[in-house]
């Protein structure tokens, strides 16, 4: 019988793990995972609250726009987005706007975007599936919330890293 061979960390890309740190590389791998889960996750259960067809980031988009009731200016909603292509949240809230989801308004030389009836409605039903689906699945799975925020807020120190190294990278 051989020997068990250890498997090491879980990793796409194997060449990049044979690194200083494989634990990052299997970070990638798993927020590649949960990138592309969440994004399933969240055209379906925008489709479910009545809104088909959303990309995953339309979704964002309309679910940002409605945050705390307020209009949101373009350049806010690719900021809280980390969107660095404008044009992108531009052709968004066109297609938002299209099905009735999110109305823009003039405010000054800027164009402010808001949730409509319609789009509010959808964003309620997604709140309602949500807890339902995802939430109940997390409650059963036995994740603490407080390691999810901890999580949460790592993430979020470590885009700060991928974006300073993509800055470097740019002026190689």
């Amino acid at each position: 019988m051989k020997p068990a061979v250890p498997l090491g960390p879980i990793v796409s890309s194997a060449h990049l793990a044979a690194g200083e740190m494989p634990a990052l590389s299997e970070f990638e791998f798993g927020m590649i995972m949960v990138s592309h889960a969440f994004h399933r996750w969240t055209v379906r259960c925008a489709a479910a609250a009545g809104a088909p067809g959303l990309s995953p980031l339309e979704n964002m988009i309309l679910h940002t726009v409605y945050h705390r009731g307020r209009p949101k200016r373009m350049a806010d909603i690719a900021l809280v987005l980390n969107v660095e292509d404008t044009h992108l949240i531009t052709y968004a809230v066109k297609k938002l706007e299209t099905a009735g989801l999110v109305k823009g308004e003039k405010i000054g030389k800027e164009k402010a975007i808001s949730v409509t009836k319609k789009g509010a409605e959808v964003v309620t039903r997604y709140h309602e599936i949500r807890e339902a689906l995802l939430i109940q699945g997390v409650k059963a799975f036995g994740t603490e919330a407080a390691i999810l925020s901890r999580i949460a807020t790592e993430m979020r120190a470590l885009s700060g890293l991928y974006d300073q190294a993509a800055r470097a990278a740019a002026s190689l």
